[in-house]
């Protein structure tokens, strides 16, 4: 049986775009399950179908010939060990702890980040952008530890590299946060605006923005900022 990956609106679930990029991206074959946010409430249709999936009811949730796996860092170390011929994370054993330290701090941090900046990949939001800048200094100080995180890493590695040299689990985790980068023109230095650019062409990444375009799926309660659009 495939592996099957339950998955959000490719438009705003950043967490659902880690594993389908990885998947993608590595050439791990599976079967696709979008389930549509309608709303969080305990009792929507989107709750009832993820916890007869999962207990917890959020998305992503990978299913392995009927034993599932949720929380996007569980998902990423049981494909590692599911495909080692894939070699998702760098081989080198202090690299491969390197990624994974920076994956957690991925998953657990960047909070201002990830509140004032929602993904969405289908918006173009640059003046938003600016006053969450002008506004937030949570948001500033997540981006200047994101600039140094990401600076040390392709300090690293050959020029026009990813941040372990070739795609790894540490690519697919920040991808959601190159896409809101580009939505509200965060600004960046330009080496890592390359990066970031890199990332955005990888075939995996490029297939997932490509069907967040096609969903014209807007939900007024992803947008509160444009409700008078």
């Amino acid at each position: 049986m495939a592996l099957q990956l339950y998955i959000g609106n490719k438009n705003y679930s950043s967490w659902s775009m880690r594993p389908w990029v990885l998947l993608t991206q590595a050439g791990i074959a599976f079967e696709e399950v979008m389930v549509r946010f309608d709303s969080f409430e305990a009792d929507s249709a989107f709750k009832k179908h993820l916890r007869a999936i999962n207990p917890v009811g959020k998305v992503p949730v990978l299913v392995d010939d009927g034993f599932a796996v949720w929380d996007t860092l569980a998902i990423a170390e049981y494909l590692a060990e599911r495909f080692p011929e894939k070699a998702l994370w760098p081989v080198d054993a202090k690299a491969r702890a390197r990624a994974r330290s920076v994956c957690a701090e991925m998953h657990s941090g960047f909070g201002a980040l990830r509140s004032h900046c929602p993904m969405n990949i289908e918006a173009s939001l640059p003046d938003t952008g600016r006053l969450i800048w002008r506004d937030q200094p949570g948001v500033r100080a997540d981006m200047a530890r994101l600039c140094g995180l990401w600076g040390d890493l392709l300090a690293a590695q050959p020029a026009g590299s990813l941040l372990f040299g070739g795609f790894s689990i540490a690519d697919a985790f920040f991808a959601p946060v190159c896409m809101r980068i580009k939505t509200y023109a965060l600004p960046l230095p330009a080496d890592l605006a390359a990066y970031v650019e890199r990332v955005c062409a990888l075939p995996g990444v490029k297939a997932w923005i490509d069907g967040a375009l096609a969903e014209h799926d807007f939900l007024d309660f992803e947008e509160p900022y444009r409700l008078g659009r």
